[in-house]
């Protein structure tokens, strides 16, 4: 990624909050552990941050460098996420209206493989990924909670079982030495951020279908191997964005911190608890934010995609 204008007035409004794709996304408002409720990380901002699109019948589109307009499954995704969690803490129908408009256009647009193109506009040979298929099937199920309609859980399970094809059937796992790892771009190594949310759509159905079954079982085995990945998304002064040895942004850091609390939450695995306040003091600590500041501006400067 080169020094450009363009790039620098990007970084700008992301570090700024100014970015509708790197708001701050603190741990859910009300979020069940038990049952299917409010999504596990605030995602609210996404919609009042954009007033416009409750005036309208418009969703998120996300515009590209070379100024097309793309229609991005996460960004409508969390859009409808965010609206639902606004809808619960208000009783506002303008919220659920929205909501449920994110979640028609995730019903229509979905492919008959259960998959939905998130990445064709800049990988055309890989077009899928795990966060889009699990908070895809997580926007679907609170929309079968509110319709009963069977066709919107068999949606969410349809997504699933395309997130969990390996990667070399055309699907976004990765299965290596008893690991089972869920891939946000299937044509990269993992990034963390992307991984977690793509169990929280595993964590939806297994509670809503009430499944012990395979979902359960790959579930739990995802839950392992980000357990002994993590040290390898931790440097001693900060996390990492992914495997590929990028370091997180602010936004992202931020990120990871909210998800590790949302995790232990879930599952009473103490390691969650250690990372989140392993960050969180990181944070908190002006050198160390510095030094993760300056060493992701130099691999930004340096990144060649």
């Amino acid at each position: 990624m080169s020094l450009t204008v363009g790039n620098i007035k990007k970084w700008h409004r992301m570090l700024t909050g100014k970015s509708t794709l790197h708001v701050n996304q603190d741990i859910g408002k009300c979020f069940s552990t038990t049952e299917v409720r409010g999504y596990y990380n605030n995602l609210t901002e996404k919609v009042t941050m954009q007033p416009r699109l409750l005036e309208s019948d418009q969703l998120p589109v996300l515009v590209t460098h070379d100024r097309q307009r793309v229609d991005f499954p996460v960004a409508i995704f969390q859009y409808g996420l965010g609206a639902y969690d606004l809808y619960l803490m208000t009783g506002k129908d303008i919220y659920k209206k929205k909501f449920t408009q994110s979640a028609q256009w995730a019903v229509s647009h979905q492919e008959s493989s259960g998959a939905w193109d998130n990445f064709s506009f800049i990988y055309p040979s890989h077009p899928y990924g795990a966060m889009a298929q699990g908070e895809g099937a997580s926007l679907l199920l609170r929309y079968y909670s509110l319709t009963k309609d069977p066709q919107h859980l068999d949606a969410a399970r349809r997504a699933l079982d395309f997130m969990l094809l390996p990667t070399t059937q055309g699907g976004t796992t990765q299965n290596i030495d008893g690991q089972v790892i869920l891939l946000e771009y299937a044509n990269r190594k993992a990034v963390m951020n992307g991984w977690i949310f793509a169990l929280f759509g595993l964590f939806d159905y297994t509670i809503m279908a009430k499944d012990e079954g395979k979902y359960k079982t790959t579930l739990d085995q995802s839950l392992q191997s980000l357990e002994t990945l993590l040290p390898k998304f931790s440097r001693s002064f900060w996390s990492m964005y992914d495997l590929e040895g990028r370091i997180a942004s602010p936004f992202y850091h931020h990120l990871h911190i909210a998800q590790m609390q949302a995790l232990y939450q879930l599952t009473g695995h103490d390691i969650f608890g250690q990372y989140a306040d392993k960050w969180s003091n990181d944070e908190r600590h002006p050198l160390k934010k510095t030094a993760a500041f300056v060493y992701k501006a130099c691999q930004k400067i340096s990144e060649k995609d």
